[in-house]
């Protein structure tokens, strides 16, 4: 089967999870919530998203086969999984500074 649509099947059906979790980042702190708290939290997903999936297409090339045809797939969606959740938490405590120095200035 081709590389390239078996690491994009992965990645479509793991894309629910990465939905979930992206919400729940975005979702709290409650406030505040202005136009360029939104426009950062897409960018960090953005960020996450493209590089689990470049995460996923490295593990699948990687994976040695050893354990059947299955293996590469598990690997490569292991990595992807990993690779978005140490994107967002990095940029949470990068946001929550960012959100507190604008808070101390009075930015809205």
């Amino acid at each position: 089967m081709n590389a390239f649509f078996e690491t994009g099947l992965s990645f479509i059906l793991f894309l629910p999870t990465f939905a979930i979790v992206g919400a729940i980042y975005c979702a709290w702190p409650r406030a505040p919530r202005g136009a360029m708290r939104w426009l950062a939290d897409l960018a960090v997903l953005a960020l996450a998203a493209a590089a689990s999936i470049v995460a996923m297409r490295w593990g699948f090339d990687a994976s040695t086969g050893r354990g059947g045809h299955l293996w590469p797939q598990i690997v490569a969606t292991l990595l992807a999984y990993g690779v978005f959740l140490a994107v967002l938490a990095l940029a949470w405590p990068l946001r929550a500074r960012w959100l507190r120095r604008r808070r101390r200035i009075g930015v809205p």
